[in-house]
């Protein structure tokens, strides 16, 4: 699973993954497919309104995350996940494709704002960083995330009640407005009615 279309690194992994009769799902926002700037998304595409509905999409249908050497999109889509993580959403890995040191300086930031307390100790965690792929399976498969504990007491559950309760609110003001506007429509009609009958009268 990736961001859908066929440039750089992403089109060539999927492409490849394609070819050897693997399973390939790009999901990718409206905007951009309508933009087509990106090329052709290989084998199956599932289109979706906003850019945070994509990378929701990624989080539900997939089980780790790796970042390949790209640029400021792939580090915004995975520091969010890790975010996420920290905040006891998820429990899946995020891996850090380190090709030639090229997060070592990122990594470094982590690991100096965890010294300087900006960040937790176990932010610098979240991230499995190796150089090969070889290796990041084998520390994908050992990852094991210890949750922050006061995070670890949110209950995200209740965020899909909020959202009924923030749907049954949106649907009472609905209908609310309807019978006002009904109320205001009858009774201009009754006026009407009595100003005919008193000028027949």
């Amino acid at each position: 699973m990736y961001r859908g279309g066929s440039l750089e690194l992403m089109g060539c992994v999927s492409t490849a993954a394609h070819v050897r009769r693997s399973q390939v799902l790009g999901i990718i926002p409206i905007a951009i497919v309508e933009g087509n700037f990106v090329g052709k998304t290989v084998e199956e595409e599932l289109r979706v309104p906003t850019m945070q509905d994509m990378i929701w999409k990624m989080l539900d249908n997939s089980d780790v995350f790796i970042a390949l050497p790209s640029g400021i999109g792939t580090l915004e889509e995975n520091f969010q996940i890790a975010s996420w993580a920290q905040l006891n959403i998820h429990h899946k890995p995020i891996g850090l494709l380190n090709v030639d040191g090229l997060f070592n300086k990122l990594l470094s930031f982590l690991d100096q704002a965890g010294e300087e307390i900006f960040t937790l100790h176990s932010a610098r965690q979240i991230f499995i960083s190796t150089s090969t792929i070889e290796e990041m399976i084998d520390k994908l498969e050992d990852f094991v995330l210890e949750p922050y504990p006061i995070a670890a007491q949110i209950d995200w559950s209740k965020g899909s009640r909020i959202k009924s309760a923030n749907w049954i609110c949106h649907s009472i003001c609905i209908i609310s407005c309807l019978l006002v506007s009904l109320t205001l429509i009858i009774f201009f009609y009754l006026c009407c009615v009595l100003v005919y009958f008193r000028f027949d009268l």
